[in-house]
Parts: C-alpha cells; sequence; structure tokens
C-alpha cells in the first residue's frame, strides 16, 4: 500500500495545502512532502493524528477500494420523466446521482414548456444548450441562451427555466446538492 499517495489524496480533496496540513498536525511542510513522496514512513501516532485532520479513519484509510465502479451509464440504466402541463421531459442520466455532489439530467422542453420554479439554495447550476432557445430567470434578471452557449449560475435566488423557441429545445442540466 502507498500510504503517501493515499494521504496525499485526501489532502488534496480536503482542500489543504502541505503547509496547512503540517500545521494542523504540528509536522513541517517538508515531511508532508518527504511523506507523500513515499521518502519517509509516518509512525502509527503520526499517521492517526494525519488521518485525524484529514477526516477518515484508520480503517477506512486501509480498507482497499471498491472494484466494482460504475462509470458508464447505458439509457436502460437511465429514468425519464414527462410532465404534460409544462411540456417538457427530464431523463436523469446517473442512476441514484441525487444522492453524489452533481446531479446531471437531459431536458426537453416542448413548445412553451417550462421548467418548475426552485427557491434559493447553495446549488451551482451547469447548462449546455444542445438545440433551440432557453431563458433562464433568476431573481429579478432573465437570460437567453441559445444552441451552442453554456450557462453557470450559483442558485442564491429562486430561478426557472422556459423554451424561448417556438420549437423543440433541448439542454444538459448538472447542478450540485439536491437540486431537482
Amino acid at each position: 500500500m502507498q500510504i503517501g499517495s493515499k494521504i496525499k489524496s485526501l489532502r488534496l480533496k480536503k482542500g489543504l495545502t502541505q503547509e496547512e496540513l503540517g500545521e494542523r498536525t504540528d509536522l513541517t511542510k517538508g515531511y508532508i512532502s518527504q511523506l507523500e513522496r513515499e521518502l519517509n514512513s509516518p509512525s502509527i501516532e503520526t499517521l492517526f493524528s494525519l488521518l485525524e485532520v484529514l477526516g477518515t479513519t484508520p480503517k477506512e484509510f486501509f480498507d482497499e477500494p471498491k472494484k466494482n465502479l460504475k462509470v458508464v451509464y447505458t439509457p436502460d440504466e437511465q429514468t425519464t420523466y414527462t410532465d404534460d402541463e409544462l411540456k417538457y421531459s427530464i431523463r436523469w442520466l446517473v442512476p441514484r446521482s441525487n444522492e453524489n455532489e452533481m446531479e446531471p439530467v437531459f431536458i426537453t422542453f416542448s413548445s412553451e414548456g417550462e421548467f418548475k420554479r426552485f427557491e434559493p439554495s447553495l446549488a451551482e447550476t451547469f447548462i449546455y444548450v444542445l438545440k433551440g432557445k432557453i431563458e433562464i430567470e433568476i431573481g429579478d434578471t432573465t437570460w437567453l441562451a441559445v444552441e451552442g452557449n453554456a450557462c453557470y449560475y450559483e442558485a442564491s435566488e429562486s430561478h426557472r427555466i422556459f423554451n424561448a423557441h417556438s420549437g423543440t429545445s433541448k439542454f444538459i442540466l448538472v447542478a450540485t446538492e439536491s437540486y431537482l
């Protein structure tokens, strides 16, 4: 097992520099650097101190990673919902994505279609317009996005998306936290 590379990975996931990790564990930046490059090995006490700061337990640290990691999802695994009243369909591209940090969906608007209004949240939203034209309303401001446009916003105000095209509009939406 490569202890140093696992420590580095955990440190990066926590957004810490080597210096910050060293300060929180009373170790030097140089020692952390050597440890991550497998040039030295920590004592049990030092390792446990590092793991505590990095937010993991010895058991989690030494457990083998899951071998059955799912990366590719086929259309058969995706779920679609259609709302005839609001004239849209939504396809969840990754099963159980609402349990993840990002939730990617494919949305199709029929003529005059619209998506439900969302209350303010901590979510961040990315949209890529594949076909047609959409209108994004955030608070009191409205933006127009056409085929090929990418959109990104923080959902700190109430927001809504409308079809601004006389025909069909299609777009990919990826949101953080449980947005949808």
